[in-house]
């Protein structure tokens, strides 16, 4: 399974207003593992960088006077995103730009959907902590991850972190590093926190039930069975326990 995690920075807040992207960070898992094929391109806009948006991320328009434009680097992009699901924290917003770019580059209108498909963690993010804030740095904070180095956003970093953020709430599965990242656990610690292991991990120890265990386990359930007044869920037809 090939998923993208993306992430741009603008140069506003609305395409509709000519507003244009300036930089995009991809983020490449294959099985819930990073390879460390990433794509990160910082692009010409042709146009001034609001300076609210300045203050978030940091990038200006000499910064970027020699970088190419989007229309040249978009066959690239396509080839890149093809097939994969992408995932996005607010990802009308991204795929939004996106889209605006893909047409101002010739490409047919709405062509990220057709190429993609789409996973908003702002939405599930929601759904898993109602009533709560979910923004990237709040779910740093809620899983224990370590955001320090986001001083100001960029599109790179925010998909690193986003990855992260996402292994950890669809299931607490750290992802492996690659490209000679040392295995130490984050130094931010804690029981959620995501520790990045090296590629030449040796298999876990597979420790079974002695015994003693299994008959403490079996008295267990014969409590369970009495308070409840019906065999417990592991002890009900049709369900299988190894």
């Amino acid at each position: 399974m090939r998923q993208i995690v993306l992430d741009t920075e603008t140069t506003g807040l609305e395409p509709k207003q000519g507003h244009r992207i300036i930089e995009i960070g991809c983020v490449e898992l294959v099985d819930r593992r990073l390879t460390g094929n990433n794509f990160h391109q910082y692009l010409q806009p042709d146009r001034e960088i609001d300076e609210a948006a300045v203050e978030v991320h940091g990038i200006t328009t000499e910064f970027l006077a020699d970088k190419p434009r989007f229309e040249d680097v978009v066959d690239d992009f396509i080839s890149y995103v093809d097939g994969a699901e992408l995932i996005i924290h607010n990802a009308p917003f991204d795929v939004g730009f996106l889209n605006a770019e893909l047409e101002k580059a010739g490409k047919e209108e709405g062509l990220l959907e057709r190429l993609c498909t789409i996973t908003d963690t702002l939405v599930m993010a929601r759904k898993k902590h109602p009533g709560q804030r979910n923004s990237l740095d709040a779910l740093c904070r809620r899983y224990e991850i370590d955001n320090s180095q986001r001083q100001l956003h960029g599109a790179l970093l925010d998909s690193e972190i986003l990855a992260d953020v996402y292994l950890v709430m669809t299931g607490g599965q750290g992802a492996l590093s690659f490209g000679g990242l040392s295995g130490e656990d984050s130094e931010q610690g804690g029981a959620a926190a995501i520790r990045r292991l090296t590629t030449a991990r040796k298999p876990l120890r597979v420790v079974r039930a002695d015994e003693s265990e299994c008959q403490a386990h079996e008295l267990r359930l014969d409590a369970l069975d009495k308070a409840s007044g019906e065999p417990c869920v592991w002890r009900r037809p049709g369900v299988e326990i190894e």
